[in-house]
């Protein structure tokens, strides 16, 4: 099997100025990304390399760079959310491997962009004996040799660059959500809703960027969320969300318990329609659309972005 990493022919010759903000020689992907590392490439405009992979028997994987590295700068991107390609374990081993295969071809420096970073929820004891595996994971990348970590709306941005002692870079896509929402229809009233209180500093953050793109004020409504033992808790919904546009803002779905906890207490407030910036399946919105409508008719829809 093969995957692929591209090439740029020269630090200061990249055709995209965010390109030489970091300036990377070699970028490497595993397989089970391809698809999103074939749209960052597209995006920066460069060619793509291959790297080889091979699977053996009982499940171990080998990845092996097939162009040459040494004393270039490499960035293996992957995305480390399990799902039907293999699990967080396997998609982390993956990358360690491949970062370790690099480092021993001679590359000088190595980026790991991980879009998703597994593990990074269990960034602090709540409990006695609590691992707090954010910091093994951090240890693992710089073990093999990282210089620097990439990773998108992390779960805790203060907690991600404490695990770490390479360089970390935390990339915050909700001026990107901010922008698709201020491209809608004038007009419309807008509420910014917490699904929890441990997300009221996000969400009050994104609230603040969007007053500004709007020019006008915004709405805020919280929900209370406790979890403990793998069950959710909590029913204390604050803020005005009636005839409005109702923005649910968090850092991921993985179940979809909360958002559809936060989206049955909107629908009881009485608000025409729903929104949230996560990358949402469509199963998800199908049993929040339902689920909720089946206790109070509403008008309105839920959309996907």
């Amino acid at each position: 099997m093969r995957s692929y990493f591209h090439t740029m022919p020269s630090c200061g010759a990249s055709p995209r100025s965010d390109a030489t903000k970091y300036p990377i020689h070699r970028s490497v992907l595993a397989r089970r990304s391809a698809a999103l590392g074939g749209a960052i490439a597209k995006l920066l405009g460069v060619p793509l390399s291959p790297i080889e992979e091979t699977e053996f028997g009982g499940g171990e994987r080998k990845l092996r760079p097939l162009e040459d590295v040494r004393g270039r700068s490499a960035c293996v991107i992957h995305s480390l959310f399990g799902g039907p390609l293999g699990s967080a374990n396997d998609h982390l081993c993956e990358m360690l491997f491949l970062i370790g295969a690099l480092k021993d071809a001679g590359a000088r420096r190595i980026t790991a962009c991980a879009p998703y970073l597994a593990y990074a929820r269990q960034d602090r004891r709540i409990e006695s004996g609590d691992p707090v595996t954010t910091r093994y994971v951090a240890q693992l990348f710089e073990a093999v040799g990282v210089g620097r970590v990439i990773c998108l709306d992390v779960h805790d941005p203060a907690a991600f660059e404490n695990a770490f002692r390479c360089g970390t870079v935390h990339v915050d896509a909700g001026s990107t959500f901010v922008q698709h929402v201020a491209s809608k229809p004038s007009g419309l009233e807008y509420v910014v809703a917490s699904p929890d209180i441990g997300g009221a500093k996000r969400a009050r953050h994104f609230h603040g960027l969007l007053q500004t793109a709007l020019g006008r004020p915004v709405d805020y409504a919280l929900m209370d969320k406790t979890r403990s033992r793998g069950g959710l808790s909590g029913t204390l919904f604050a803020g005005d969300v009636a005839g409005k546009h109702v923005i649910i803002l968090d850092d991921l779905i993985s179940s979809g318990t909360t958002v559809l906890r936060a989206v049955g207490a909107c629908r009881r407030a009485a608000r025409p329609g729903s929104m949230w910036p996560q990358r949402t399946p469509p199963s998800l919105l199908r049993r929040a659309d339902c689920s909720t409508r089946a206790s109070r008719p509403m008008k309105g829809r839920i959309r996907w972005w």
